[in-house]
């Protein structure tokens, strides 16, 4: 072979050298950036579920809280609150306590 020839190949070799460590390169890097990203997308899942219990939570006790300004709004209500806190009775209704010994 000619020394022009050689030059030639060492230089197709430098570059097709270059552009297989430019390739390995970016493997790594898109690789690297996967794993991040699946990492991360666990983190978020879990957290995703976390959130979704909370909110689970959070609508059963606005439930909780809808019946009990449903309970708080009726007669009812009103007669065990009078009866407890302040004592009171219907006219007709005889009151026996409970002898303390």
């Amino acid at each position: 072979m000619s020394t022009a020839k050689r030059r030639r190949r060492k230089k197709q070799n430098k570059g097709l050298t270059f552009i297989g460590f430019v390739v390995v390169v970016f493997c790594v890097c898109v690789g690297i950036r996967t794993a991040h990203l699946k990492s991360q997308s666990a983190a978020l899942a879990e957290r995703r579920e976390t959130l979704e219990k909370q909110l689970d939570s959070e609508e059963q006790r606005t439930k909780r809280l809808e019946e009990l300004e449903k309970y708080m709004k009726t007669k009812k209500y009103v007669e065990d609150i009078a009866k407890e806190k302040l004592g009171l009775v219907y006219p007709d209704e005889i009151l026996i306590e409970p002898s303390n010994k």
